[in-house]
């Protein structure tokens, strides 16, 4: 009897540690696929416009890496979705952090990839914050994109199929909003196109007429060509002159510059006095004089020109005379006849020799 008691007890604790054992292992085993954590989470929100196929328990991962899980999804403002997930604590969100919602199989699960925004680090997120909509984006509609590729697969077998579909979901997953953009701007470019036909039309029959005149003048193009081509040939033959005559050009240029830097002194001087000398005649005094000596200079050299019509010869009415003559000595045989004799013709007026003619206005003295 003792001996049954001792295997049962052996048992019993057998079976003990079994059970034990298949617990705790099942509870590891769910809490990795729930993606449960045994340390604290810090809980957060986020607004989406679309969060088809998204459900309780699904991942929440940065680079990849799970950090969390899905707590909640539920309706707000009637046509938007707020998803309610945990992230933990040691891992800290910055206030610029975008939510995207992307696949993560075929099966049709999905996770939410955080990410920093494009404008740098920002403040820490605090718990239980809501990423706005404008941070947000919802997974590529794979029922669109699959469909469109339903003529293809109806050609590929299943195995194909899953393997395309794969490839197709991993390189566009998350990047519907680029793949919408990519749309409307290639259908806003066909039909910006079809708009133009009648543009595009005529630039084609435009361009073809263009074809046919340069066609219809084959002779007098090639002949252009030729004599481009006679001209470069001649242009290589010369190159050495034309290499010397740059050399002689660059020496000339050197000398004139010097030239320049010699007079620039000499040249800056001259043109400070024509300045003043501008400024000067442009008085209104000196204008007024100009003007009117350029009215009067053609009266008096029509005047000149008469007085020398007779001749290079001008007559001129003496009126008075001022100065002195000195008469020298006159010798005859070493003895002088006639000393030197002063004649002074200035006087208090002068020596007059004038008569009446000179006392008549207008005769200068």
């Amino acid at each position: 009897m003792k001996q049954i008691d001792k295997e049962s007890m052996t048992a019993a604790v057998k079976l003990g540690f079994f059970f034990a054992f298949t617990g705790i292992s099942t509870l590891i085993l769910a809490l990795t696929l729930s993606n449960g954590s045994f340390g604290d989470r810090k809980e957060y929100k986020a607004i989406f416009s679309d969060v088809t196929g998204m459900a309780k328990g699904d991942d929440v991962r940065i680079a990849g890496v799970a950090v969390g899980s899905v707590k909640k999804v539920e309706i707000v403002n009637r046509d938007k979705a707020r998803v309610t997930f945990g992230v933990d604590s040691d891992v800290p969100l910055t206030a610029n952090t975008n939510a995207t919602i992307k696949f993560r199989n075929l099966v049709g699960q999905r996770y939410i990839a955080l990410t920093q925004g494009a404008d740098g680090a920002k403040s820490v997120l605090a718990a239980g914050s809501t990423i706005p909509e404008e941070r947000t984006q919802e997974a590529l509609d794979l029922n669109v994109l699959l469909n469109g590729f339903k003529p293809v697969f109806q050609a590929l077998s299943p195995e194909d199929t899953n393997k395309f579909a794969y490839e197709i979901v991993q390189t566009l997953q998350g990047e519907s909003g680029n793949v919408e953009n990519l749309l409307a701007r290639t259908s806003s470019l066909t039909n910006t196109l079809a708009d133009r036909d009648q543009l595009i039309g005529d630039v084609i029959v435009n361009l073809s007429d263009v074809l046919d005149t340069v066609g219809s003048r084959d002779k007098q193009l090639t002949d252009t060509i030729d004599t481009l081509q006679q001209f470069v040939t001649g242009l290589k033959d010369d190159r050495n002159a034309i290499l010397d005559s740059v050399d002689s050009i660059s020496d000339l240029t050197d000398e004139t510059s010097d030239l320049l830097v010699q007079g620039r002194p000499a040249l800056t001087e001259d043109i400070k006095q024509l300045r003043a000398l501008t400024k000067n005649l442009s008085s209104k005094k000196n204008l007024k004089t100009i003007s009117t000596s350029i009215q009067i200079l053609p009266i008096k050299l029509s005047k000149i020109g008469t007085a020398a019509s007779s001749g290079s010869e001008f007559n001129f009415y003496l009126c008075e005379v001022n100065g002195s003559i000195t008469i020298p000595a006159i010798k005859l045989g070493g003895v002088t006849v006639l000393p030197e004799t002063p004649l002074d013709l200035t006087g208090p007026n002068g020596l007059k020799v004038g008569g009446s003619r000179c006392n008549q206005p207008g005769y200068d003295k």
